[in-house]
């Protein structure tokens, strides 16, 4: 039997490629998605325990702006995909807060609270501060051939003090810095903008929202989806992309391929695979991530203000993978209540922690260990972030806890197929998106554009600058 045809093959039906099978299906291409799971979303999907929907990846939609704000990523991939912005139905954030030790830098989808907040707590950094702030802004992240550079060096050129340098990169990398302890200026530059220039939303019923209308979209223009559907080899000849060969054994040929997998895990997808290219680039950055459901919104408790807490009580701050099986000296707290849903409301509290974890600590235990050390580090993860909210006694969380959930880096790995549950991917971003093979492109985390806006626009960005023009050029 011949083997089904398509114009585009796109392996993985995350946020980048469902982006780019809904542009290139708005073009009239022949497009199909390959899923293994049977769930849209990727790293920012959801999942469903006894009635209840679990977002995982997402504690906000980063890069918001109002729709008096023109020419930012959110409005760009509005635009290419022809979604409109009530269709998202995005509420914005109250207050995050950067909470280190003594310290602590407030910030909200207005960067001038930022801005205030540094010039007051490190006046002597002030200038340096504003010239960062300028080269920030003036920068050109979306440059597919920029040469990379380590962030930590060009900060380091404007900002003199540790505590204040640690405080702007925690967040930085919590959200999208597949390095340890650094980063790609370009990487930085886009994340400074996503969460300091820009800022966080979400909808009021979480991530799904965002997948339901991507789906709708690629449906609307012709997409094929199949789902529980992997690509389980890439046969090259050539030079180029021969045939997939799908995990049933079944065989598909398409012009271009597109992979959202990763490098390293695209890497070993082709036969004959380039290992050794995909060792030297497999990420080792993974997370853990509490789950409680409460009855009340954690602001009956004084947990009102805060929608989403960096923390970290290390001399300076260590982001790296961790030596233990959870690094409980920094995470991030998220409180999903806290967006300015005007009249709508969550029907219930909710309280979300991430530590970085240690992949390797976590995969090989029997499932008797594996639970019991999820029950400990559960209870250790939760103790870590309570030091940075307002006071509250344990019996007044215990009288009102519904649920819990965790999960740890064999969940990651298990529902993305990352390399070590690396949560961002390769070190080394491949930001043309370019690989050995002439029609086989990557986009999503490891072609550098992250968050679920970045996700979108790397799928958008790859279709257009490797298909779209190119069909437009012949």
């Amino acid at each position: 039997m011949k083997p089904s045809h398509y114009d585009v093959a796109i392996i993985g039906a995350g946020m980048s490629g469902l982006a780019a099978g809904i542009r290139l299906a708005h073009f009239g291409k022949r497009v199909c998605i390959f899923e293994r799971h049977n769930a849209s979303g990727g790293l920012n999907s959801f999942y469903s325990i006894a009635g209840r929907k679990f977002d995982v990846g997402l504690h906000a939609l980063t890069n918001f702006v109002g729709p008096e704000v023109k020419g930012t990523p959110l409005t760009k991939l509005l635009r290419q995909l022809r979604i409109t912005r009530a269709e998202f139905a995005l509420c914005p954030q109250k207050r995050s807060r950067i909470a280190f030790r003594d310290c602590g830098l407030n910030f909200t989808n207005d960067f001038a609270v930022l801005d205030a907040e540094v010039r007051r707590q490190f006046p002597a950094e002030a200038a340096g501060w504003g010239k960062l702030v300028d080269l920030v802004r003036t920068y050109n992240d979306v440059a597919l051939d920029a040469q990379p550079e380590s962030a930590r060096a060009v900060v380091g050129r404007y900002l003199r003090d540790p505590l204040l340098t640690d405080m702007i990169f925690c967040p930085l990398m919590y959200y999208g810095s597949a390095q340890e302890r650094d980063m790609e200026f370009g990487q930085f530059v886009i994340m400074f903008k996503a969460l300091f220039l820009e800022g966080f939303a979400r909808p009021l019923d979480g991530v799904r929202v965002v997948i339901r209308v991507l789906l709708e979209k690629y449906r609307q223009a012709g997409g094929e989806r199949r789902m529980k559907c992997g690509v389980a080899r890439v046969i090259e000849e050539g030079g180029r992309v021969a045939r997939l060969v799908l995990d049933d054994g079944s065989e598909v040929t398409a012009e271009h391929v597109i992979s959202s997998a990763g490098y390293p895990e695209t890497m070993r997808l082709c036969e004959p695979a380039k290992i050794v290219e995909a060792e030297q680039n497999t990420g080792v950055l993974s997370f853990a991530e509490t789950i409680s459901i409460f009855k009340e919104a954690p602001a009956a408790w004084g947990w009102g203000d805060d929608t989403i807490v960096f923390f970290n009580d290390s001399e300076r701050f260590d982001y790296s993978s961790a030596r233990d099986r959870v690094d409980l000296r920094s995470g991030v707290i998220c409180l999903p209540n806290n967006f300015e849903y005007g009249q709508g409301a969550l029907p219930e509290g909710i309280f979300r922690v991430t530590c970085l974890a240690n992949y390797a600590s976590w995969a090989g235990l029997p499932e008797e260990e594996y639970q019991a050390q999820k029950c400990h580090w559960f209870g250790e993860i939760q103790r870590s972030a309570r030091r940075f909210m307002p006071p509250v006694t344990d019996e007044t969380l215990s009288a009102n806890l519904l649920t819990t959930d965790m999960f740890t880096p064999r969940t990651v790995k298990k529902f993305t197929g990352h390399c070590n549950g690396a949560i961002y991917g390769a070190p080394q971003k491949v930001r043309d998106g370019r690989t050995h093979l002439a029609n086989l492109y990557l986009c999503g985390t490891d072609q550098g554009f992250l968050g679920i806006v970045g996700a979108m626009l790397s799928g958008i960005s790859m279709a257009n600058f490797h298909i779209l023009q190119g069909s437009a050029n012949r």
